[in-house]
């Protein structure tokens, strides 16, 4: 038994109640019989304990790492040792390696793909094109592929039915708030050990994602500046508290930075030769791309490790960038990931959309569907209950009123 890895999934499997109900019925009813699900997800505890429940529901499951930093390994090793499950990750993969664990969860020949960032999806539209057809939808989780799912579905690229979890509300409401407010923080905590209060902290973008870090931040007593090409989104931070502000000029006295857009060189090589000097700075979104890193390792006179997920770089002007953990997502590469009891409401939803898949695949196009009203409801309902909860309800009256367009006041 690879026994760290093995206490982690149990700990998680304990405080996942939303899922334990799911479970439940999976159990019994097994409506994912006949399935093999492909699965490219941060391959930890959560995620351990979400593969389970969908083979617990009848599926064939093989699952991969959706980031080279995300993995745990001894939770790799355990689902292989102890519970039997085809993984095919490990912390620090290269970018052969990824693509090559990528591939090997495609072998089996899916019927049903759950993705994050949407490499599963892009590596079968453009290399496994003979895995299409066998394909009856998928779903994903994340802003970043959720970016390059609502591309290919405009431009008619789709070749099968797909799923935006992301923008679920029990999913974005609570995992990109709450669950990205708190990672990142463990993750900026756990890589610097500095402290946050009193410092100037620059946050790009406020998505869900970007209000859960600056509310975490400004909590922990912070200066918070926003940066948004939205002019929606940069009103309602200005309204929230926040300084907004260009990130060219706000960058300059920032003691901290924090990307969370899902776009490509938000910080940019510009950027960090003004950046204030020993500006320590990460990322929250997908993928590295979000910082300029190419031109950071191309242009920098010296470079080194000065802690376990930190790298000093030295620019010719004589400016110094800390990066946390290559640019990476800095709640997993240097933190635990979203907090269990988050997890537990995104994971149960992949579970229930998978479900929905298996009954209603004939029914859908080859189109990027929103996760249905009654599943986003089941879970929530589940959730209160879990928590001791009770709601009112609307009466008959109430009912009848909603209703009633001639009824004044």
């Amino acid at each position: 038994m690879s026994e760290t890895g093995y206490l982690r999934l149990e700990w998680a499997r304990n405080h996942m109640d939303v899922m334990s109900k799911v479970r439940e019925r999976f159990t019994e009813k097994k409506p994912l019989r006949g399935q093999k699900i492909s699965m490219a997800l941060h391959v930890e505890a959560k995620t351990g304990i979400f593969a389970l429940l969908l083979r617990e529901g009848g599926a064939d499951v093989r699952l991969a790492s959706c980031n080279p930093l995300s993995s745990d390994n001894d939770v790799v090793d355990s689902l292989k040792k102890d519970y039997n499950l085809p993984v095919f990750a490990r912390k620090g993969e290269s970018r052969d390696e990824y693509y090559e664990h990528l591939n090997k969860v495609l072998d089996q020949k899916p019927t049903i793909i759950i993705d994050d960032g949407g490499d599963l999806v892009k590596l079968i539209h453009e290399e496994r094109r003979d895995l299409i057809d066998g394909i009856i939808g998928g779903n994903e989780e994340t802003t970043t592929g959720v970016v390059r799912l609502k591309a290919m579905d405009k431009a008619g690229a789709l070749k099968f039915p797909m799923f935006n979890v992301n923008d679920a509300k029990m999913k974005h409401f609570f995992d990109n708030r709450y669950g990205t407010g708190q990672s990142t923080l463990d993750g900026f905590m756990h890589a610097t050990n500095l402290v946050i209060a009193g410092k100037k902290v620059l946050v790009a973008g406020y998505g869900f994602c970007g209000r859960g870090i600056a509310m975490r931040m400004k909590g922990m007593g912070a200066n918070v500046t926003v940066t948004e090409v939205d002019p929606v989104k940069a009103i309602e931070a200005a309204m929230d508290g926040y300084r907004v502000d260009k990130l060219n000029r706000a960058i300059r006295e920032s003691d901290i930075v924090i990307t969370a857009t899902g776009m490509k060189n938000v910080v940019s090589y510009q950027d960090f030769t003004v950046a204030k000097k020993g500006v320590v700075v990460a990322n929250a979104g997908h993928f590295n791309n979000e910082l300029d890193v190419d031109s950071l390792e191309k242009n920098s006179i010296s470079k080194k490790q000065v802690r376990d997920n930190v790298t000093e770089y030295k620019l010719d002007n004589g400016n110094i960038i800390n990066l946390i953990s290559d640019g990476r997502l800095v709640n997993l590469a240097s933190g635990q990931g979203h907090p269990v009891e988050i997890m537990d409401m995104s994971f149960s939803i992949q579970a229930l959309v998978a479900e929905y898949l298996a009954k209603n695949h004939e029914t859908l196009e080859n189109r990027l569907y929103p996760v249905p009203q009654q599943i986003d409801e089941e879970v929530a309902r589940i959730k209160l209950e879990t928590m001791g909860i009770q709601i009112d309800r609307l009466s008959d009256e109430q009912l009848k009123y909603l209703e009633t367009w001639s009824e004044g006041t």
